[in-house]
């Protein structure tokens, strides 16, 4: 049976028994999961608004695409992939056969998925540019950009997932607005020590263990969007980070964000090994931070974890 799951900033749609399991956790990575989607850039914004064939070609460069595919308990076993462009954002899937256009497939192993696409030259039934499509379907009619829903299909063993992610396209309706940067995590600290990618540390015991990010406030964006009067809304991003592990728990699972105050979280978590059963082991750490307009990156790191 297949369920629809959202968290992490994903859209996942699993076939696997665990995957829906009710005292399932986001942060205890035991199974075959999509933990991160990015898109470099992760927006494409025209010279123009004006619909001219100089500023669709502007919109079909290529993008590159990344996907954060974990299988802890696979030993390397091979894991099949398709990725999809639709037009509708609710078409988790991409099952509408009308309304897509395959931009990859092929096999690969878990770890990063790199690909080159081109989203924005897709084109569906009739010959369509498939953006138009989007925009038919979009009822803002692009007013918040026009998102194209990317959809990766991945099958390892009996094991099933679909993750989407939204590709967005821009055009300067208002003055001041920019392409987004892609966050990127400056680094992490372990019970307040430098967490070095490469490096094993040591960690015995209960726990708890702090995990923390490097203070990412001076790179988080004040960027410009259109306000339903199309006048120009200046807003200010608040990173979040999720956090996931091959064992234990975080808690917070999620950190960083703002409340309806504008008060902006710490990145702050705290990891803690299973009550009972755990034996000594390597642990895998990652942490995806996400800017909520799209951008999204992520960092690994490893520990070695004893009673």
């Amino acid at each position: 049976m297949k369920a629809l799951l959202k968290y992490a900033g994903l859209v996942l749609l699993c076939a696997a028994a665990a995957c829906v399991d009710p005292e399932d956790k986001p942060s205890m990575v035991h199974d075959f999961r999509v933990l991160g989607i990015a898109t470099g850039p992760s927006e494409l914004m025209a010279s123009s608004c004006d619909q001219t064939p100089a500023v669709q070609d502007e919109l079909a460069v290529e993008v590159t695409y990344r996907a954060l595919l974990v299988d802890p308990a696979g030993n390397g076993r091979p894991i099949s992939y398709e990725l999809w462009a639709c037009a509708d954002t609710d078409d988790e899937t991409c099952a509408t056969a009308a309304d897509r256009a395959k931009l990859a497939e092929g096999t690969t192993t878990a770890g990063d998925l790199v690909l080159t696409i081109r989203p924005g030259a897709a084109r569906v039934a009739g010959d369509r540019l498939l953006l138009e499509r989007v925009l038919e379907e979009d009822p803002y009619k692009g007013l918040g950009g026009i998102r194209m829903p990317l959809v990766l299909h991945v099958k390892a063993g009996d094991e099933e997932v679909y993750a989407q992610k939204l590709m967005v396209f821009w055009c300067p309706i208002v003055e001041g607005m920019t392409v987004n940067t892609l966050p990127v995590i400056p680094g992490l600290r372990l019970d307040d020590a430098v967490w070095e990618e490469g490096a094993l540390p040591e960690m015995t015991g209960k726990g708890p263990f702090v995990v923390t990010s490097e203070d990412v406030s001076a790179m988080e964006e004040t960027y410009v969007v259109p306000g339903l009067r199309l006048d120009a809304v200046t807003l200010k991003e608040a990173w979040e980070i999720s956090w996931h592990a091959t064992m234990g728990e975080f808690s917070p699972q999620v950190t960083g964000g703002a409340d309806f105050g504008g008060q902006q979280g710490r990145h702050r978590t705290e990891w803690e090994p299973p009550e009972e059963g755990a034996v000594e082991q390597d642990v895998t750490f990652w942490a995806v931070v996400r800017d909520g307009r799209g951008g999204s990156s992520w960092v690994s790191r490893r520990a070695h974890w004893k009673p």
